[in-house]
């Protein structure tokens, strides 16, 4: 948090403190290509692992992921891009490190 001091003027003067929330950090999970991993066990990992990911979604990622060599699997709030990597991580997925906004 930063503090910025406000002074007004006029016929009296005022001092107050606002406080500006610096915004809390973003991170994007990344899986990588491999040579380990089936389509489908990629499929089944995101699915079940990144909330609101459905199939269809999954599977053009698996494919991104294939072809480019990685795909940005979800971006949101660092903890909860934290818990979603070490959860791909756990299932044998090749991960990159968590990558700041």
């Amino acid at each position: 948090m930063t503090r910025a001091t406000v002074t007004t003027t006029g016929t009296a003067t005022r001092s107050a403190t606002l406080l500006e929330r610096a915004p809390y950090p973003e991170a994007r999970v990344v899986v990588l290509d491999d040579d380990i991993n089936t389509f489908q066990h990629v499929v089944e990992c995101l699915v079940r692992h990144i909330p609101g990911m459905l199939t269809d979604r999954a599977w053009d990622l698996a494919h991104r992921i294939d072809g480019e060599g990685s795909a940005v699997v979800w971006t949101g709030p660092l903890e909860q891009a934290e818990l979603y990597h070490q959860l791909l991580a756990a299932e044998g997925l090749t991960m990159a490190p968590l990558q700041r906004d």
